[in-house]
């Protein structure tokens, strides 16, 4: 299963009335994700609305969570940056919050050539002890973190022992799990893609859609395993509208909408996103 186990979710990040991290939400939200399939958490990535939060409110979060987890499944903190520098220092300061591990994504805006990422991320995994998630997801970023720089970190350095591969690459993750070592973790970004990265080696999925499915999620994967192809693919055809769903406007809007459908309240979004409009909430609650 690897470190990280085989569905990891991309845990959203609760605010209150006045736009605050809600700590209690938060406590009841993990809770909730770790009775329905969360191999390990995921906080202040990009559907934890990492790019509105402060250092001090990150470092606030991933000590409650590492309080609130108790050693109950691994706690991997978003650290990455544009600014290599305060990704070290976000990353010292989650170490000393206790964390598990933490994930760097490639560096965006700047716009760094493979070499500049390779430094980067190279800096960061030497100026910390914990294991290091590599995240890319060029959608977001602007530049792509080619596999054959994956595979030169991972390789090169004994603490990057996994990657989230949000690109959607198929052909990229393929090279990067034929490339590295058989205890590097290759997990898909793209709920849609974790059954197919199954197939082609690799651990599993960092996840938006297991706040809703988890264990559905599970079951598939599980399936899968145990040589059960052929229902690990008809559940994988059942849970796609909803893995659609949940990006029907920008992450993570919907999933906390469906959330708060399902009756765990994690407030609102903080701008500059914007909730879901009624006809798109009406739309969101046929699929849930």
């Amino acid at each position: 299963m690897g470190l990280f186990g085989r569905v990891a979710t991309a845990m959203i990040t609760p605010f209150d009335a006045k736009g605050h991290i809600d700590f209690p939400k938060t406590t009841q939200l993990i809770n909730y994700l770790l009775e329905n399939g969360t191999d390990s958490l995921v906080v202040a990535g990009t559907t934890g609305e990492s790019p509105t939060l402060s250092k001090q409110e990150k470092v606030a979060l991933f000590k409650h969570v590492v309080d609130v987890v108790e050693k109950r499944v691994p706690v991997i903190a978003g650290t990455g940056s544009y600014n290599t520098y305060d990704s070290i220092e976000l990353t010292k300061q989650a170490e000393a919050a206790g964390v598990d591990a933490v994930m760097v994504v490639g560096p965006y805006y700047n716009k760094p050539n493979q070499e500049g990422i390779y430094q980067h991320i190279k800096a960061v995994a030497e100026n910390t002890s914990l294991p290091v998630m590599i995240y890319n997801i060029p959608g977001r970023s602007v530049v792509n973190i080619e596999p054959e720089t994956i595979i030169r970190l991972a390789n090169a350095i004994d603490n990057i022992v996994a990657v989230k591969e949000a690109s959607g690459n198929l052909t990229a993750m393929t090279k990067i799990i034929a490339g590295t070592k058989d205890d590097f973790a290759v997990y898909s970004g793209d709920d849609s893609l974790t059954l197919p990265i199954l197939s082609v080696g690799g651990n599993g999925i960092i996840s938006v859609a297991s706040h809703i499915i988890g264990n559905e999620m599970q079951e598939m994967v599980a399936s899968f395993l145990e040589g059960n192809v052929e229902k690990a693919a008809k559940i994988h055809q059942q849970l796609l509208p909803i893995m659609t769903a949940m990006f029907m406007a920008p992450n993570p809007v919907p999933v906390k909408t469906a959330l708060q459908i399902k009756g765990l309240d994690v407030g609102s979004v903080r701008l500059p996103l914007v909730p879901l409009t009624e006809e798109e909430r009406a739309k969101l609650v046929s699929y849930i």
